[in-house]
């Protein structure tokens, strides 16, 4: 009997077998529903007959077996829905790929007796069966996993923005200990201590925020106006400041430092660098900062003398939730305030504005980030 006509005839109990493992994969808890465990088994079967049943030549069926084949997912198929629907009712991956082990097992097993003999037609039929049943787990995987990742970065994002008003409050509560008239030396210190701590907070959700952004959305969105770069780079030295009160820094401005840029932006990747240069700086020199206006464009340094930076960690620094292995620089009492997101977010920030982001790292010159954005006529990039 044909493997097709053999599922077509005995979907039934198939799906009754389906049901059966799936209900093994809920010991700690109450068993859902059948048409939960069913979800979709029904039509991905269905459709992997229709795939079996399809004339395919010589050459379409050896495309195929080497991958060649459905290089697109199709995530409207029954398989991709179930791999959506799995995810959202709490399935793991390991027993979403499960699932399809045992249902391959499933058919192979009660459809060996209908089998008269081993045919050529037979290992046909075994080698698009399993050609189908890839396919299907596939798509379930891809859709499985970008719902997974799109719950994590909504979540994030959420948390992000919850988080701002109790931050708001302690920036407040440290801003008021800190007046003369209140309290007395020690209570103005502490105030101080929780207005750096709520600055160090601020920085980490700032990036937590747009992490989640270019993860949902994206590009970084932009609002260019006029500004002076050696304003911006000021603002994030008075931020990183307030951060290491400890920490000499440096700012270095020459040439034309006029364009048109995204202020807030800017000063969130200045204050990344310069935050990141702070934690892992020796105590014998200053974090420096130079901008230098250039015809068309303007570069921007970030410099810390420090343990260098090894080439591996080079190579990845500006992935999302790396963090830099050189934990023996690490000031001490310096807040560690990395969630391994401010290089990434550095990185997107300069893209977005049509610049670079580089890094050098060795025992004569430091650990330096240079960062180069192009400056068009004010008129030209406002319009983009």
């Amino acid at each position: 009997m044909k493997l097709s006509t053999f599922i077509t005839a005995h979907l039934e109990k198939i799906l009754r077998e389906w049901d059966a493992f799936a209900r093994t994969l809920f010991p700690a808890s109450p068993t859902p529903p059948q048409n939960l465990l069913r979800d979709h088994a029904r039509e991905i079967l269905q459709e992997i007959v229709v795939d079996l049943d399809t004339h395919q030549t010589a050459e379409q069926q050896t495309e195929k077996s080497k991958g060649q084949a459905d290089e697109e997912v199709n995530k409207k198929s029954a398989a991709a829905i179930h791999g959506t629907l799995r995810q959202a009712s709490g399935f793991t991956l390991t027993q979403l790929t499960a699932e399809y082990r045992a249902l391959r097992a499933t058919v192979f097993r009660l459809w060996m007796p209908y089998m008269q003999q081993h045919t050529q037609e037979s290992a046909a039929d075994m080698m698009r069966f399993n050609e189908a049943m890839d396919q299907a787990l596939a798509e379930s995987v891809v859709t499985y996993s970008e719902n997974s990742d799109r719950t994590r970065d909504t979540f994030l994002a959420i948390l992000g923005h919850d988080l701002r008003s109790p931050l708001f409050t302690m920036k407040l509560a440290g801003t008021y200990l800190m007046r003369p008239a209140i309290g007395t030396e020690g209570t103005r210190e502490m105030g101080a201590r929780v207005a750096r701590s709520a600055a160090s907070m601020t920085a980490m959700i700032k990036d937590l925020l747009e992490y989640a952004r270019t993860q949902l959305g994206g590009e970084i969105p932009l609002t260019l106006l006029p500004e002076n770069m050696a304003d911006i780079c000021q603002a994030a030295l008075d931020d990183a400041q307030a951060g290491y009160p400890d920490c000499p820094f440096e700012l270095e401005a020459s040439g034309d430092l006029s364009g048109a840029f995204d202020s807030a932006r800017l000063q969130q990747l200045f204050s990344n660098l310069l935050n990141n240069a702070a934690q892992y700086r020796d105590d014998t020199r200053a974090v420096t900062i130079t901008a230098l206006g250039e015809a068309d464009s303007i570069t921007i340094q970030v410099c810390n003398h420090g343990p260098v930076i090894p080439a591996p960690s080079l190579q990845a620094i500006f992935d999302p939730l790396v963090q830099l292995s050189v934990e023996a620089g690490l000031q001490e009492g310096a807040p560690s305030s990395s969630l391994g997101l401010g290089l990434f977010i550095a990185r997107e920030i300069t893209t977005a504005h049509g610049g670079t982001i580089t890094v050098a790292s060795n025992e004569h010159s430091g650990t330096v980030f240079t960062v180069k954005l192009p400056r068009a006529p004010i008129a030209e990039q406002a319009g983009k």
